[in-house]
């Protein structure tokens, strides 16, 4: 048998087989030093889908959407001298950090002038140099409100909420420099607060991003810690031995360094998801060392046995069991790979990876490593004597021979009641929902949107068609009724457009006056094409003032800037499909011939922008995880199948896995805990690492009917004994990942708590729905070959 030959070729090259994993380690360690955080927003959208490429031609033509940052203060002091002396100092110092190209605040503003004489238009700040005197202050705070392409951009509605909008380098943007850049600027900002007594507000992705990473960070080396010293409290609790549990969570770690390695070889970072694998192996992991130890003691209970011929059979036995178990627990995170999502694909490939690294380096180590200690007392083998434990293996027993009626009535109640609960999921995720309410980060984007609308990035893309049509009075006109309908929802804060560019050109044109703040007629337009150069050359200085941001060289792209609210995915997909058909209408349905315009004169109309990815990306992984849940499904029987050789009893066995998992969407129903990236990943990981109790079961089962039992015999001695190894690694899975329960983000509380959840109910499933369905379907066959 092939699993004997392994087990007896490990203890036979003992040496070997240690300096040869003992130097792998040392690599792969070596390898895991060199890992890096990642400094980019999550990649969910595969390359290849459309709404991803457009929105790359989109950062390829007009730079990042997603690199301004906004620093918000709200006081009737703003224009006070001192105070305003203060805030421009704030804008000064931000501005000479490295990073930043450009700060905008009311202690920036340029107007445009006309200059008669030379019949071009001059850019000139609003305030030179420091305010001096409260007059001047006094002035520019009036100078503003005459200008109202700055309203709701610098200030709200009220004048006193102010807004700081620093826009960071795109080279420094998805760096680690970013992360330096921000603290610097927070830094500044609290001490100005603080001086004050004014209460600092901080948003836009750039920040979000960046206190996303720290929590990663942060929360990976803390999650490590809890899994660690859980996992060996519990071990400690069962095997009553400090040897033992050195050993297994020595092997453990030696599996947590090839994962962390393996994601530096492929050219990974850490994400929000990958953070979670080294905590992940480590729970997932102990369980392999569990089933070993007990089969090895249970071995040493037999008369005759020597330590030796234990090792060898607990090692062939368990690493049988064990490498399917560990197979269904790797394709639990591997469907993750066809998802094609680079974030998801990451995490299962080496998630996948881990988990059977670890279940190889425990077959070898841990036999090893005990083939070298004393052989354990029988105090010490104690533990599988429990007579609490006995006491409830018993009763399973006894429930499943006796009482198998009522427990199909007692799943089929919890059954329905899961299905009720999950008629009332909701498949909706936010930017920031994975944030507690009371979080800064959170507090702070609320803020901004009641003040502003929202500070997160929408763009419409524009294609005119061809060179120069941009600046044409008719594409001005589309883009202005554009604006207009977007204008009638309030998720939208105001655009920032060539149209707004234009407007205040024209102000400026017909001599400052607020009420020229207007799109010009055709013929004034006319007028204005001389100076159209000159709008278009305005440098990075002049900041929202100039066009070279909203239309590219050739004058025929352009793009309409919003910002939105954090509404949800569910709102934002609503607005998408609303406005997408209603831009293609704007721009190329001609009212007066009721018809579209002919191909060649038609404008290619885009939404995109972070906002639009994101969605899109949402709804793309639900869509996806769903299949891979369903692959995941459609694998685990495939083993079953292998492992009972019988297609229907294999169907029958799977179902046990299945039903914790409805029951754990009807819990998600019911306490309102959405559908979404983080909290769909718990089937799929549940159902793989449950299933991994259906193969222990059923591998003992078969194994049992192999050497001579009755069906009901081998059921009651697989209850008796592979239930010991079943009720601790359920132990150690539950505790294991409710670690998790720790973390700031509500996606990995609500991860960590339903697959908790559904660990323990795939346990109970197994050790008491599975042998019901194998005894029934034992009885009927029996009844029917009588007939």
């Amino acid at each position: 048998m092939i699993w004997t030959r392994i087990s007896l070729y490990i203890l036979a090259n003992r040496r070997l087989l240690l300096g040869l994993i003992l130097l792998a380690t040392v690599f792969m360690g070596y390898q895991a030093s060199r890992v890096k955080l990642s400094y980019e927003f999550a990649k969910i959208l595969p390359t290849s889908d459309p709404d991803y490429a457009t929105y790359e031609s989109f950062k390829a033509r007009f730079g990042e959407d997603g690199n301004v940052m906004v620093i918000g203060a709200e006081t009737d002091s703003m224009y006070q001298l001192a105070y305003f002396r203060d805030w421009q100092a704030l804008n000064k110092q931000i501005k000479q950090i490295d990073g930043i190209r450009d700060v905008v605040s009311n202690a920036g503003l340029y107007a445009i002038k006309l200059n008669d004489s030379t019949d071009k238009f001059a850019f000139q700040p609003l305030v030179a140099g420091t305010v001096q005197t409260q007059s001047q202050a006094d002035s520019l705070k009036l100078a503003i409100g005459r200008l109202p392409f700055y309203q709701g951009l610098v200030t709200d509605s009220s004048g006193r909420s102010h807004l700081m909008a620093v826009s960071f380098d795109q080279k420094k943007l998805n760096t680690r420099g970013r992360i330096v850049t921000v603290r610097e600027i927070e830094k500044l900002v609290n001490t100005f607060g603080e001086q004050h007594n004014t209460v600092m507000h901080l948003s836009g992705l750039p920040y979000i991003r960046t206190a996303f990473t720290a929590k990663v960070s942060n929360e990976m080396a803390l999650f490590i810690g809890l899994a660690f010293a859980v996992t060996a409290l519990i071990l400690l609790f069962f095997f009553r031995s400090p040897t033992v549990v050195g050993i297994a969570m020595s092997v453990v770690m030696v599996g947590v360094v090839w994962a962390v390695g393996y994601i530096f070889l492929f050219g990974y970072t850490i994400t929000i998801l990958s953070g979670l694998i080294p905590p992940l192996i480590i729970v997932i992991g102990v369980p392999n060392a569990i089933f070993l130890l007990n089969r090895y003691h249970d071995e040493l209970n037999k008369p005759g046995r020597s330590q030796k011929e234990a090792l060898a059979v607990a090692t062939a036995k368990v690493g049988e069991t064990t490498f399917f178990a560990n197979v269904t627990t790797s394709i639990g995170f591997f469907v993750f790979y066809f998802t094609n999502s680079p974030l998801l694909l990451e995490f299962g490939l080496v998630a996948a990876l881990g988990v059977m690294t670890t279940y190889a380096t425990s077959l070898i180590l841990i036999p090893i490593a005990f083939s070298y200690l004393p052989v354990p007392s029988v105090k010490q083998r104690g533990h599988l004597d429990s007579p609490l434990l006995t006491r409830f293996l018993a009763w399973v027993d006894r429930l499943v021979h006796t009482r198998r009626t009522a427990i199909y009535t007692f799943v089929g109640l919890f059954a329905l009641a899961g299905i009720v609960g999950m008629s009332l999921i909701k498949a909706v995720g936010y930017v920031v929902d994975d944030l507690p309410k009371n979080d800064p980060i959170y507090t702070d984007l609320k803020y901004f949107e009641k003040a502003y609308r929202g500070v997160l990035p929408f763009e419409v893309s524009i294609d005119a068609g061809r060179p120069g049509r941009v600046l044409s009075p008719q594409t001005l006109t589309k883009i202005r009724l554009l604006q207009r309908e977007f204008a009638q929802y309030p998720e939208f804060a105001r655009p920032l457009s060539v149209v707004e560019a234009v407007k205040f050109f024209y102000q400026a044109y017909r001599g400052g006056e607020p009420s020229y703040y207007i799109l010009p007629p055709a013929l004034e337009m006319a007028k204005l094409q001389r100076y159209t150069g000159q709008m278009g050359s305005g440098t990075s200085r002049k900041g929202s003032v100039s066009l070279a941001a909203y239309v590219d060289s050739t004058r025929q792209f352009t793009r309409v800037s919003f910002q939105v609210a954090d509404v949800g995915t569910a709102r934002l997909r609503e607005l998408i499909g609303t406005l997408q058909p209603r831009a293609d209408s704007l721009f190329n349905f001609d009212r007066e011939s009721g018809q579209f315009v002919p191909p060649a004169d038609r404008y290619v109309v885009k939404l995109t922008g972070n906002s639009v990815v994101f969605t899109r990306g949402n709804e793309y992984l639900l869509r996806n995880l769903a299949e891979s849940t369903l692959l995941a499904f459609v694998l685990v029987s495939a083993i079953l199948i292998l492992l009972l050789r019988d297609v229907r009893l294999s169907l029958v066995a799977i179902l046990p896995s299945a039903v914790p998992l409805l029951v754990t969407a009807g819990l998600m129903g019911y306490f309102g805990i959405n559908l979404k990236p983080s909290t769909i990943l718990i089937f799929s990981i549940a159902f793989g690492i449950s299933s991994d109790g259906t193969i222990y079961f059923v591998s003992k089962y078969r194994d049992e009917l192999r050497h001579g039992a009755s069906v009901s015999e081998a059921i009651s001695r697989t209850i008796r004994q592979t239930g010991v190894s079943m009720v601790y690694t359920a132990f150690i899975l539950f505790a294991g990942f409710a670690i998790f329960a720790a973390s700031t983000f509500q996606g990995t509380v609500s991860l960590g708590i339903l697959v908790s959840i559904t660990l323990l109910m795939g346990m109970t499933s197994n050790l008491v729905l599975l042998p019901a369905f194998l005894m029934t379907v034992y009885e009927r066959r029996k009844k029917k070959a009588v007939a």
